[in-house]
């Protein structure tokens, strides 16, 4: 089963009742009605001050493949409603057959710096594509982000250090493994565990050996031996199957005998127990045998906060090898992004602006044709304001806090800027060349160099400005006021 899940459309890899809408619009005459959705997060990963956009890739791949096949259409011809009667009419299923995707697409690229309420993706085309879109952006671009997020912080703790992953057995699936393989690699790790990762994403590939390989021998010794002259190219021992001190000292005799042939020892792991302890007393031990430049490798659910503490002893650990905590982006499963609709094109082709209430004003949604501009001084990111391309920002743009309008910024014409979505699809053309992962990554690392240092703090960051345009802050203000507006209605006297 598992291989027809990916040898097959993925069209349906969608919730029922964007089907229904979609359905609803064709129905009552408005499926090619013009409409822009907006697919943004609302709050920060991991209690963090930053977040890096990902899965760019994947809904490229999505959206060029993207067709209704015939047995798509036969299964939905068979759902029925609460009546026992089709679901779906036949001339439905006819148009969704003849269906040719055409929407644009704008988005921030992979590896690009985010925050809350900035669109990553904005999707403008027929309602009902637009629609039947969001469960599967929102499925590939919340969990890439997540992950990449994850080890950009985990890159920030490691510094100069490799960062290996090794999340595959414990990744919820053979695609979350893949794609947090990927998203891992982004995000600023090295290498990975993950064979068909490597080979499909161009992505560096490390392994070594289990306990499993140390207990089929009747001696620790004898294992670390037999894995050297079969591999002498790729020695890292993993010592802490029974005395992990003595681990280490066996591993140095397998190094000496490395040596002898021309080879040396890698590194060893470690793989339990009091991992900043044990790092400093096998380093004392490789550097008085001479093996100085021999790696001590760290593995045991290790995440960013762990790795800080075990830096704060004086751990002698320079290769760390992640598994669980960020395939699973332990502790926040989820990201939490949202697709929400921003504008509609009436009959008059005109855009009418959409937004959505709410007692949290966190929910309360912003509209208008998006865009982010990103605001440099000096080398360094200030600001990041969110302006409606309808109604272009001035030469010398205001920006409101949308939280507290009394928190403005005006910037100067002087300063330098970027506008971060760029055109992806056009029509549902692809008019975008995505950039390889090694770009991505390197994207990562320059732009979080740009920004304060306080937005990488774990404790209390920083919150680095972002806001709305003035003209747009106006507009959103304007649509709360009259959706809150009490209706008039006439009493007869």
């Amino acid at each position: 089963m598992i291989n027809k899940l990916y040898d097959t459309s993925l069209s349906l890899l969608t919730d029922l009742y964007q089907l229904t809408m979609a359905y609803g619009y064709f129905k009552s005459g408005k499926a090619e009605q013009e409409a822009v959705f907006n697919l943004y997060f609302r709050k920060h990963p991991f209690q963090g001050g930053f977040t890096v956009a990902c899965g760019l890739s994947s809904v490229i791949d999505y959206l060029n493949e993207y067709r209704i096949s015939d047995s798509d259409l036969t299964y939905l011809g068979s759902l029925t409603g609460s009546d026992g009667k089709p679901l779906f009419t036949q001339d439905f299923l006819e148009y969704l057959r003849t269906m040719e995707f055409r929407c644009d697409v704008e988005a921030v690229p992979e590896g690009t710096v985010v925050f809350p309420n900035e669109p990553l993706l904005r999707i403008k085309g027929p309602i009902l594509q637009c629609q039947l879109l969001e469960t599967p952006l929102l499925n590939l671009i919340n969990f890439q982000t997540l992950i990449a997020t994850k080890a950009a912080r985990m890159r920030l703790v490691a510094e100069k250090d490799l960062l290996l992953e090794f999340g595959l057995r414990r990744a919820q699936g053979p695609d979350g493994g893949m794609t947090a393989s990927r998203a891992a690699y982004i995000g600023g790790f090295d290498a990975t565990s993950n064979v068909l990762a490597g080979k499909l994403y161009g992505i560096p590939v490390r392994g070594t050996h289990a306990h499993s390989w140390v207990m089929s021998f009747d001696s620790e010794l004898e294992s670390f031996e037999t894995y050297a002259q079969m591999m002498p190219n790729n020695v890292t021992l993993l010592v802490d199957t029974y005395d992990t001190i003595q681990g280490v000292k066996n591993a140095i005799k397998v190094g000496e005998q490395l040596r002898a042939r021309g080879y040396d020892l890698g590194g060893i792991r470690l793989d339990s127990g009091d991992l900043a302890y044990l790092s400093i007393e096998a380093r004392k031990l490789l550097d008085e045998a001479g093996f100085k430049n021999t790696n001590i490798v760290a593995s045991n659910d290790l995440d960013e906060h762990i790795m800080a503490s075990l830096k704060n002893q004086g751990a002698k650990i320079n290769v760390w090898g992640v598994g669980t905590k960020l395939v699973t982006a332990f502790d926040q499963p989820a990201l939490g992004g949202v697709y929400k609709l921003a504008a509609i094109c009436t009959r008059e082709n005109h855009w009418e602006y959409k937004l959505k209430l709410s007692e949290q004003a966190v929910k309360v949604s912003t509209p208008g044709i998006q865009q982010v501009r990103r605001y440099c001084e000096n080398g360094s990111y200030i600001a990041d304001m969110i302006f409606n391309e309808e109604t272009p920002p001035p030469a010398e743009p205001t920006m409101v806090d949308p939280y507290d309008f009394t928190r403005r910024s005006t910037f100067a014409s002087s300063l330098s800027y970027e506008d971060l979505l760029v055109p992806v699809f056009r029509q549902g053309k692809l008019v975008y060349e995505l950039p390889g992962v090694e770009e991505a990554r390197k994207r990562v690392q320059n732009q979080l160099a740009s920004f304060h240092g306080g937005i990488k703090r774990f404790v209390n960051p920083h919150t680095f400005p972002v806001g709305l345009e003035r003209q747009l802050f106006d507009l959103k203000t304007d649509l709360i006021f009259q959706l809150r507006s009490p209706k008039k209605v006439a009493v007869n006297e």
